[in-house]
């Protein structure tokens, strides 16, 4: 049973608002035969204003980034394709959902841009992206690209066959998730989230360069400040980890999500009691509309 729409849904694409049953596309397509595409992830929330989608300038921002960087065509705008996401929810009677808008592009076996694409967005129920609220992690043989091989601050769909085998891998060996390493043997992220390590009441996030800077990460630094927590984005080594504090993943569908072991090894600080506890708490505040300045670090 497919979990992702049914004979009721209707989505976006190219500009008209089609049941997704009857929604067709080429086979022949360059994104389907070589992943070149570029997509977001996106949540609505219930929040005490309404229905409210969390940072939708920022991530269609990025989306129409991604595809600067990748030569791929986008003719809608940020602000045109906010609208249609919102049309998308209400089509749906959706509140708390995932969005999902992607870029794919026309028939072409050259390895050439697009001289056309088309765009759909699309919106589902979802609730936690890991099933465990507290994650065991392993470091994955699989590494992030060097960033001078692709952009990796593109959003795009053939990056996400790396973080596919990197899950993969560590589901296969017990774990709940990956967390991997740079070209360079530093940390990096999650295969589909950012990464923060906690130690002494600081938290460190990898610095860009050699990971897809998430908009949650932005708002995790971006709630730091505001909260007076010490935040540093500086390369981690994984020797560091042994004398961390606590760690977290964040990103759109993880949202927060604590990191209970890595390696098989536990941090000793109870979550309760961290600084990303607070972090996780006034970010659950803010996706709801809610004031978070009464949280007390």
């Amino acid at each position: 049973m497919n979990s992702y729409y049914s004979d009721d849904t209707v989505l976006f694409l190219d500009g008209e608002f089609v049941n997704a049953r009857e929604a067709r596309t080429d086979l022949f397509g360059q994104t389907l035969h070589y992943g070149y595409g570029v997509f977001e992830g996106i949540r609505a929330y219930r929040t005490v204003h309404g229905t409210k989608i969390f940072q939708a300038q920022a991530h269609f921002e990025r989306l129409a980034e991604s595809c600067r960087l990748m030569g791929i065509p986008l003719r809608y705008s940020p602000a045109e394709l906010t609208q249609f996401s919102y049309q998308v929810l209400k089509r749906n009677n959706l509140s708390n959902a995932y969005l999902r808008p992607l870029v794919f592009c026309s028939p072409n076996m050259s390895l050439t841009t697009p001289r056309e694409v088309s765009v759909m967005i699309a919106a589902w129920d979802w609730g936690k992206y890991f099933a465990s609220s507290s994650l065991r992690v392993c470091i994955s043989s699989y590494e992030r690209p060097n960033p001078k091989s692709t952009h990796v601050e593109a959003k795009t769909c053939g990056h996400y066959v790396n973080s596919i085998l990197a899950t993969s891998e560590a589901k296969a060996k017990g774990f709940d998730e990956a967390l991997m390493l740079d070209m360079n043997g530093f940390i990096a992220e999650g295969p589909g989230a950012n990464f923060f390590m906690e130690k002494d009441g600081v938290l460190v996030t990898p610095k860009s360069g050699n990971i897809l800077p998430g908009i949650t990460r932005s708002v995790v630094i971006k709630i730091c400040h505001e909260l007076e927590i010490p935040v540093s984005e500086s390369q981690i080594a994984p020797e560091d980890l042994e004398s961390a504090d606590a760690a977290f993943f964040c990103g759109t569908a993880a949202e927060i999500t604590p990191i209970a072991s890595i390696d098989g090894i536990s941090f000793q600080k109870p979550w309760r009691k961290t600084v990303g506890r607070i972090v996780q708490e006034a970010y659950h505040c803010m996706v709801l509309d809610k004031n978070y300045s009464y949280v007390i670090v």
